[in-house]
This record gives structure tokens, C-alpha cells and sequence, in this order.
């Protein structure tokens, strides 16, 4: 395991800022943990009632929209990108696509979302990702997500 990767297992919110140029209400994982080079992690997002979309998405049930457990899944795959990269020159992650996206079960204020990815393949600056959200150990929703890393 090189240095970058040692250093980095675990990154809170504040590494994963310096990693992603997203902010709230738009930044969808708290913190990155168990990260194997540039293969896989896994992402948690601490869903709350405070977040803006439950005021209007379901608001008398609310419920998690699909679409930012997807955005969730995808900011964890390109967390990991940047990580992966290391911390010569800055980069950006562009989302390029999603594929057979599935969604299994709601997801409520007082969960916490993992968002396990795994790399499909990487063709020079293209990443492919396969990713899963999980609740209390009952898979929520997935999808394959692909990215380009460009320079800053």
C-alpha cells in the first residue's frame, strides 16, 4: 500500500472537500473508509430531516431520492479517483454515465447510507464503477457509473 493510500483510508468530510468540488446541499458522502488502492471503497452519507429535499420530495413520509443515491454513489467513485490519483495537480471527476440502475428500498432521515464501489475498468482517464448503496445491511438501490478525470 503506497503512502497516499495510507494516509487517506478514513477521509472525513474535510479530505473528501479537498477531493470533490461539491458543497452542501450538494455533497452527498460524509466520509470515505476502507480504501483498496484504486479498486474500491465504501462511501457513508448520514441522511437527516435537516436536508432541503425533504421538504418537498414526500414531505408528510419523506424519502430519499433515487437520483442522489445515485449522485452519492457517483461522488464516492470519483472520491476515489482523485484519491487514487494522488496529489500532484488538482483534478475534477465528470459524471459520464449510469447503467442498470435498480432501487430496492426507501431511504429515511436516521440512515446511513454505505456506498460500497468497486472499479469495472479504467481506460486512461475513463473510470467505470460498479456501486451499491446499502441500509442496516439490505441493499437499497445500485448502479454502474462512469466517469472522466480531467486536469483542474
Amino acid at each position: 500500500m503506497d503512502q497516499e493510500t495510507r494516509t487517506l483510508e478514513g477521509a472525513d468530510i474535510h479530505r473528501i472537500m479537498e477531493a470533490l468540488p461539491h458543497r452542501y446541499p450538494f455533497l452527498m458522502v460524509d466520509r470515505i473508509r476502507d480504501i483498496d488502492g484504486d479498486e474500491s471503497c465504501v462511501g457513508l452519507k448520514n441522511v437527516t430531516f435537516n436536508e432541503p429535499h425533504f421538504q418537498g420530495h414526500f414531505p408528510s413520509q419523506p424519502v430519499m431520492p433515487g437520483v442522489l443515491l445515485i449522485e452519492g454513489m457517483a461522488q464516492t467513485a470519483g472520491a476515489l479517483c482523485v484519491i487514487a490519483q494522488g496529489a500532484q495537480r488538482p483534478k475534477l471527476v465528470y459524471f459520464m454515465t449510469v447503467d442498470n440502475a435498480k432501487f430496492r428500498k426507501p431511504v429515511i432521515p436516521g440512515d446511513t447510507v454505505e456506498y460500497h464501489v468497486r472499479k469495472i475498468r479504467r481506460r486512461s482517464n475513463i473510470w467505470k464503477f460498479a456501486a451499491v448503496a446499502w441500509v442496516s445491511g439490505a441493499k437499497v438501490a445500485e448502479a454502474e457509473v462512469s466517469a472522466m478525470l480531467v486536469e483542474a
